[in-house]
């Protein structure tokens, strides 16, 4: 047991609950920790396998400081900032574990002030306005796959190679996929749960703003979740040239450095020449986005669109993107380009139908939309679509509790029960219907993939809309499991009066277990003591046992008589 645990289980004890809970958090200390006192957690705060996961995350002047042994640890912010991560005493002194680890570790240079970036010239500004509103548009066109397909995440949180091919085939460049998911989960547009990834429900109202908007959002996540090296003190960040050496005791930080510069640049904050857009100066400096500069050069968006009698629609330029949102409901976007394509189908518009559109909804967004009217061939389509929608009707069976299956149309019954690809759903027969004890939402959905005209039916025979997966809170993954309040009642509920006697009985305990040497000052009752050389053996009953190693006899004393003991050797 660490004789250096005590003085900072001391510091822990007389620390607010907040500032454990800003200490637990950044040295990343789990909620189930099984810590039952002050004493546990110091020493697993400064046992070395802690140290080496927190040492990564120091900036070069917290890491420079922790190893100038003349004033760095000295200087006031620095040291608070150590001293609340358990690093340094109150003194500015570093606790021996920490010195210990710290052995061997080059002194980081000081990262020298650089100057601003020079401003974009016109030609680099526009370079970077595209940039930004293509990688918008393809973040939107991620977000929009991912609210109907939720996909595979690695465990590292990259997305696997499976996924990005498909995304390569839906139009977003496979490259750019890790960044821009990285992108969305900042900005809460995105969630990672069971290791998949999938739009939020703040992505929903993302998606109807505007370019700017979209953008705005993006940057402004972006900035707040930049690591602290890298944050200038005004709330912004530093000149990025001076990003790669801002954590230099962290081995993965050249990648995630450049990984940052990757984002930035794919957002317009960054030109390829590695000058500053006029636009990114303001949140550079910790001010609010200014983006009149930036929408000047943005491409106009549209909100009519030309419809065809081949069943597609042509925008002349970007669509605005709720009706673009919309729109994609309803038809499949073939191209994305300054003139966008779609087309309609029997399944795209089937689609729309599933999302809780109607016939008439669809026409009466269509006219306002198009500058050519609707076409026939695209009316009869929808017409025709409408017709079959609901020719199959799941619900659940109040009697019996199993999911019934209904059609006017007895061929599709027919079809149906025999259809290999509905076996797994094992249908019976059952009065012109079909039942199965499988839950309605999962017979409605294998239905839909199958193909059928399918609609879920309530209780009261409404129809139901149905999400195949509903988006989550953005904060979904910050639950209750996250919080540190038991963990801190927990150790304040073991915090009694006697610190120096629950101390003694740790250490004692752990020289019971290591069979270790004590030198042990005990109390005599004339009030003198006695110093005695101690083997420990065992300890119970409020008493402790042991060889004298000088009289070479057993001794058991009196744990309340016990002044001090200090380990002499294993």
């Amino acid at each position: 047991m660490s004789t250096h645990a005590r003085p900072l289980a001391d510091w822990l004890a007389a620390a607010s609950d907040d500032d454990l809970r800003r200490l637990f958090t950044a040295r990343r200390v789990r909620p189930d920790a099984a810590w039952q006192d002050f004493f546990d957690a110091a020493e697993a705060l400064l046992d070395p396998a802690s140290l080496a996961k927190v040492l990564p995350a120091l900036t070069a002047a917290e890491a420079r400081a922790l190893t100038d042994t003349t004033s760095g640890a000295s200087a006031g912010a620095l040291q608070e900032r150590l001293t609340a991560l358990a690093l340094l005493r109150p003194d500015g002194t570093p606790y021996p574990p920490v010195t210990a680890v710290i052995a061997g570790r080059p002194s980081p240079e000081p990262v020298t002030d650089r100057p601003v970036p020079p401003r974009s010239s016109d030609a680099a500004s526009a370079h970077a306005a595209e940039r930004a509103f293509t990688t918008v548009a393809v973040l939107a066109d991620l977000l929009l796959i991912a609210r109907e397909r939720p996909f595979a995440l690695l465990t590292g949180g990259g997305v696997n190679a499976g996924e990005k091919r498909q995304l390569t085939e839906a139009g977003v460049p496979g490259e750019l996929v890790d960044t821009l998911a990285s992108i969305a989960l900042q900005a809460g547009l995105a969630v990672s749960a069971d290791r998949r990834l999938r739009s939020s429900r703040s992505a929903e109202e993302w998606l109807r703003s505007s370019a700017v908007d979209r953008w705005s959002v993006l940057a402004r996540s972006f900035r707040d979740a930049l690591p602290r090296g890298i944050r200038s003190a005004d709330g912004g960040w530093i000149p990025p040239e001076s990003w790669l050496g801002a954590h230099p005791w962290d081995q993965g930080w050249p990648e995630r450095s450049e990984a940052l510069h990757d984002a930035a640049r794919l957002l317009g904050l960054i030109a390829e020449d590695g000058t500053e857009p006029e636009w990114a100066a303001a949140l550079r400096s910790g001010d609010a986005a200014e983006t009149d500069a930036l929408a000047r050069l943005l491409p106009a968006e549209v909100d009519r669109i030309f419809l065809q009698n081949d069943l597609t629609a042509i925008a002349p330029g970007p669509l605005e993107p709720a009706l673009d949102v919309r729109l994609r409901t309803i038809a499949a976007r073939e191209s994305a380009a300054q003139a966008s394509s779609y087309r309609f189908t029997a399944e795209s518009v089937a689609h729309a139908f599933a999302t809780g559109e109607t016939e008439q909804s669809i026409l009466d967004f269509l006219g306002t939309l198009s500058l050519t009217g609707i076409p026939q061939p695209l009316s009869y389509l929808i017409a025709q679509t409408a017709q079959r929608h609901g020719l199959v009707r799941v619900s659940t069976d109040e009697e019996t509790g199993r999911t019934r299956i209904e059609s006017t149309d007895g061929h599709l019954i027919d079809t149906m029960a025999v259809d290999q690809s509905l076996r797994p759903l094992a249908l019976t027969a059952h009065v012109g219907s079909l039942t199965t004890r499988v839950g309605r939402d999962t017979v409605y959905w294998a239905l839909t993939d199958a193909r059928y005209p399918a609609t879920l039916v309530g209780p009261d025979g409404t129809l139901l809309v149905r999400e195949r997966h509903p988006a989550p809170a953005s904060d979904a993954a910050h639950t209750d499991a996250s919080d540190l309040s038991p963990l801190i009642a927990r150790l304040r509920s073991h915090q009694g009066p006697d610190a120096d006697a629950a101390w003694l009985d740790r250490e004692l305990e752990a020289a019971v277990r290591t069979k270790s040497v004590l030198q042990v000052t005990v109390g005599m009752p004339d009030g003198s003591t006695r110093e005695l050389l101690l083997e420990a053996t065992g300890m119970g009953g409020g008493r402790l046992r042991g060889r004298d190693r000088a009289a070479d006899v057993e001794r058991t004393l009196p744990v309340s008589s016990i002044r001090a003991a200090t380990i002499v050797a294993p």
